[in-house]
């Protein structure tokens, strides 16, 4: 089950989203070249990745900015530039452009942070920009719980599309991290399933102030949980107009 589109729209553009998204894809193509050999690969990664161990030792920390626009391969940064695609858009028309680009941040930072304090002595570099994306989803979710968000489910050859509330779809990937997180060790896990939990806190504990000036629940039922911007519709999606069939003479 992946999420891969929702149904609402912002009301600005979002500005600070193509940017990360130019930024990230045009990063990773700079060193796509070295990734066919090993020895580069790790000292490139040695040199710009976050290195838990040398944070603990009082050193690094720049690499908790510079890891953030750093992936691992294609299908780990389509992943993470998908997921800000969805969710950043909405996030960036509620807090501004500014203030967009320093909640990402802040929820990068502090992603980084808590794969530190869960491995303090790994020497794992650790990569991506799913920490501070998993800080819009926790964002997203406080602010639009009922959004609507299309995931498409694959069971063996059945492929179908489904509307989901973000609430389920966010909540369900957020226990996932925190199951995978206590059953994997942090330290040589291939995935830092602390970082998006973190992160997703981070967002959702950042995004709290605004939500609560906006009325907090009298924010949800004011827009009933959703953007405040007509629901997009798409082609193939379910039809609200009933059918009516014809009668048999």
């Amino acid at each position: 089950m992946f999420p891969i589109r929702d149904h609402n729209p912002s009301g600005r553009v979002p500005y600070v989203v193509y940017a990360l998204l130019a930024l990230n894809i045009g990063i990773f193509l700079s060193y796509v070249p070295i990734l066919h050999d090993p020895y580069k690969t790790q000292l490139f990664f040695l040199s710009w990745a976050l290195i838990p161990q040398e944070v603990t030792q009082g050193g690094g920390h720049e690499h908790l900015v510079t890891s953030m626009f750093l992936h691992g391969g294609w299908l780990h940064l389509a992943g993470n530039m998908l997921f800000l695609w969805i969710f950043g858009d909405n996030l960036e028309d509620t807090l501004g452009h500014l203030g967009f680009a320093i909640f990402y941040l802040l929820c990068g930072l502090a992603a980084g942070m808590v794969q530190v304090v869960s491995a303090p002595y790994s020497q794992v570099p650790v990569v991506g920009a799913s920490g501070a994306i998993a800080g819009i989803m926790g964002g997203y979710l406080l602010l639009f719980p009922k959004a609507r968000v299309d995931v498409i489910l694959i069971i063996v050859i059945l492929i179908k599309i489904l509307p989901i509330p973000a609430w389920a779809v966010l909540g369900a990937w957020f226990t996932l991290q925190v199951i995978a997180g206590i059953m994997t060790d942090a330290a040589s896990s291939g995935v830092a399933h602390w970082a998006h939990a973190g992160g997703f806190i981070a967002g959702a504990v950042l995004i709290a102030p605004v939500w609560l000036l906006r009325g907090g629940p009298a924010f949800w039922r004011r827009n009933e949980g959703v953007p405040p911007y007509p629901e997009a519709r798409y082609a193939f999606s379910q039809s609200t107009i009933p059918v009516i069939r014809r009668r048999r003479k």
